[in-house]
């Protein structure tokens, strides 16, 4: 059986060569991706147009208040029709509540 220092030691030397094959491994693949660019002709924006980034972006809507759809009539309580249904509607015929 090996001793702690014994693994520690086989532990610190499979941390360098994990490194270095992830080193290696990411400069192949960018060479590869950068071989198909070439040979397609790609632009950024051909490559990243379907990548939304959510940093400093916010949707147009979001935050937008939604009108009601639906109205409970023995409280007057509303539904937009988004999210989870309340339970005054669910498992009921929603035209009978429609505005």
């Amino acid at each position: 059986m090996s001793s702690y220092q014994d693994l520690l030691r086989q532990k610190e030397a499979l941390d360098r060569q994990i490194e270095e094959a992830r080193k290696r491994e990411i400069a192949d693949a960018v060479t590869r991706v950068r071989a198909v660019i070439a040979e397609y002709g790609l632009t950024e924006r051909d490559v990243f147009s379907g990548i939304r980034s959510s940093r400093g972006r916010k949707s147009a809507t979001a935050g937008t208040k939604v009108a009601p759809k639906y109205r409970d009539p023995a409280t007057g309580a509303t539904w937009t029709g988004r999210g989870k249904a309340p339970k005054w509607i669910e498992g009921k015929d929603r035209a009978q509540f429609a505005l």
